[in-house]
């Protein structure tokens, strides 16, 4: 699949080994690799893309830039789920083919990722490309690994596959997943524990059987069926990155169980051999009390904002301002606060003074009051209140280290601050309240510290 294109990220010498969050584990561990392998969940393209899902791949954005800007080589994967019920039904529901409807939503999306500038997979792979691939995958495992069939009494002759999870004892044996209520959070997220005929209640599907008018391939090929959701993320990230994969990432409501099965799959696909190092899951957004999503329909779109003028790197900006592990609330202020935030770096390249009507507003926000949150450790988060959010452009008035050519000590600590936040579990809230404080004290944003924040935290400044 065609991907987009994003300026690339300039390398900014060795820096800090990442230290990261594992989701499964609880801990805070460094990232070692110097060629990490990155597996990211992609859209269903049934809609376009939305504040939440821009949070979770700007958020991978960010492990990615720090990789590249330290001077490591990472491998990137990242799937479509354009073969998917959501798809189907929003096809039918509105009289558009399914495949019409997932290329104008995939278009989006692009366009949505260069206007944000985040780097694109290596590797960003539809599962309608790779069907013959998938079949071949699941009948090689029904040979040998535990897959039964069940019929749809409904439907003469709909079989769907499973597989018998018992046979993998390290299936939900993470500490993550003590105490929690795992049959509820499968139904919960599409599954279908209570099917009769079922070995384990959370035996997950590796193929579905087509019901009536449902899709079928092109021409009755791969045959009359098609596949589940986890066996296709574990096909595509074996062959892209191996069995060894350093970073699993995707929205925390993937975490169980389509990031636990398809962790099995892989498993099962590799016998044995493959492995994850961390797990990587971000946070949920939420829009006037509710959690942002396309079945509820409350959502702030990417290609709307930008469509009104909005500038992209004032929604990233937003984005950035909450620490990727953390849940927050969307509201329309923080856009206000953010293209703040934004005019007043732009000032400070200058160390010239902006206009006092394309400040209002700025000076009113805190760190609090713009949503941001530092992670200080594995479970607590900071305010960063002490520290403005967006910083009023009329304090760049006058900037005792505005020299051309130079670099001041001030903003050496700056780079400094900046990468030691984002070192310690991509901590940009930390990051952008250092570079806030900077501005507020009259500091020059100067050609290395804008190389290393367009760098690091994707926000050109000229």
């Amino acid at each position: 699949m065609e991907t987009w294109t994003a300026p690339a990220v300039p390398k900014l010498g060795d820096l800090p080994d990442l230290q990261l969050f594992d989701s499964a584990t609880g801990q805070i561990k460094p990232v070692t690799e110097t060629q990490p392998r990155l597996y990211t969940c992609g859209i269903t393209p049934y809609d376009a893309t939305h504040l939440g899902h821009a949070f979770t791949y700007v958020a991978a954005d960010t492990l990615v830039r720090y990789w590249l800007a330290g001077g490591k080589t990472p491998r990137y994967a990242q799937n479509i789920t354009d073969i998917d019920d959501p798809l189907f039904e929003r096809a039918a529901a509105t009289g558009v083919d399914w495949r019409a409807l997932a290329d104008s939503q995939i278009a989006l999306f692009r366009g949505d990722m260069h206007a944000l500038e985040v780097q694109a997979p290596d590797q960003w792979v539809a599962v309608s490309e790779i069907l013959d691939e998938l079949e071949a995958e699941v009948r090689g495992l029904e040979q040998h690994a535990a897959t039964y069939r069940l019929a749809d009494p409904e439907n003469p002759g709909a079989e769907d596959i499973y597989i018998d999870l018992s046979t993998d004892s390290q299936f939900a044996q993470a500490p993550v997943f003590r105490g929690l209520d795992l049959v509820t959070e499968f139904d919960e997220h599409g599954g279908d524990s209570q099917r009769p005929g079922k070995h384990h209640p959370l035996d997950p599907m590796l193929w579905k059987g087509v019901r009536g008018d449902e899709y079928r391939p092109v021409g009755g090929k791969p045959g009359a069926w098609r596949p589940g959701w986890h066996i296709e993320c574990a096909v595509i990230a074996r062959d892209h990155l191996g069995s060894a994969i350093t970073v699993q990432a995707g929205g925390k409501d993937l975490l169980f169980p389509h990031h636990e099965m398809s962790e099995s799959h892989l498993r099962e696909l590799t016998g044995g051999q493959s492995h994850i190092d961390f797990h990587f899951h971000v946070g949920m957004v939420g829009y006037q009390g509710e959690k942002m999503s396309k079945s509820l329909g409350n959502l702030v779109k990417v290609s709307e904002l930008t469509a009104s003028g909005v500038d992209p790197r004032a929604i990233r900006l937003v984005l950035l301002n909450h620490h990727y592990r953390t849940d927050w609330e969307y509201t329309p202020a923080q856009l206000t606060q953010a293209e703040a935030r934004l005019h007043s770096w732009q000032a400070a390249t200058t160390g010239t003074p902006a206009s006092n009507d394309s400040d209002a507003g700025a000076e009113s926000c805190t760190g609090t009051e713009c949503g941001a949150g530092s992670l200080s450790d594995a479970g607590s988060v900071s305010s960063a209140a002490s520290v403005p959010g967006a910083i009023s452009v009329s304090a760049a008035a006058s900037r005792p280290d505005a020299v051309a050519g130079t670099v001041s000590a001030s903003e050496t600590a700056v780079e400094r601050a900046v990468i030691a936040a984002l070192s310690q579990d991509l901590d940009t809230p930390r990051a952008l309240a250092r570079v806030d404080q900077h501005v507020a004290a009259g500091g020059r944003i100067g050609p290395r510290l804008q190389e290393v924040i367009a760098a690091l935290l994707g926000i050109r400044l000229s």
